[in-house]
């Protein structure tokens, strides 16, 4: 790609045609594979370009809006252009949780807010490096959020054991939280 500006200028203009406030139909795009541009989505959540942190949160937002997963890797998706970026861990933090009736809501690190059902799981893996629980939830598509430790924590305070493992519910689902240790 040329100019690397133009890019991300054309990613911002899609993301603003998103209608009200629903997600721009980034699965139905298709477009030519444009390049690389120079973003990366850290594990602790800061979104860089071409390393410096993008300060303004609604920047941030709207580019979260046009992001897609491929099987190549992470892009942000305009009608007309794909553009490859890094992702280290997961592109979100689910860094909020709250619980309404039977359901336990999750507010991502750039304003989501997603309900733990059936269609959006969480998992809770252990990370090899450090044999910690790496918990997740699903947010849209093949995107997931890394659920921060603290939201984690009130997780398992709220969980009940069965089975020889912690549980949540939410959505209709049980949810394993692990191994009661």
């Amino acid at each position: 790609m040329d100019n690397p500006r133009s890019g991300l200028n054309a990613v911002a203009e899609a993301a603003k045609q998103a209608p009200g406030k629903g997600l721009p139909p980034v699965h139905l795009w298709h477009p030519e594979h444009c390049g690389d541009i120079d973003i990366v989505i850290r594990t602790d959540g800061v979104w860089m370009h071409e390393g410096s942190p993008i300060g303004r949160k609604e920047l941030v937002r709207l580019f979260s809006t046009v992001l897609r997963k491929d099987p190549d890797g992470y892009h942000l998706v305009t009608p007309v252009e794909k553009l490859k970026i890094t992702v280290e861990d997961l592109p979100f933090r689910a860094v909020a949780m709250r619980r309404e009736g039977d359901d336990l809501i999750f507010t991502t690190d750039v304003g989501d807010d997603v309900t733990a059902s059936e269609a959006d799981p969480i998992v809770v893996e252990t990370d090899p490096a450090t044999g910690e629980p790496a918990p997740r939830i699903h947010v849209r598509h093949d995107l997931w959020a890394r659920i921060a430790r603290s939201v984690f924590y009130e997780m398992v305070e709220m969980a009940q054991e069965v089975d020889g493992r912690l549980v949540v519910r939410s959505g209709g689902q049980v949810f394993s939280l692990g191994a009661v240790t």
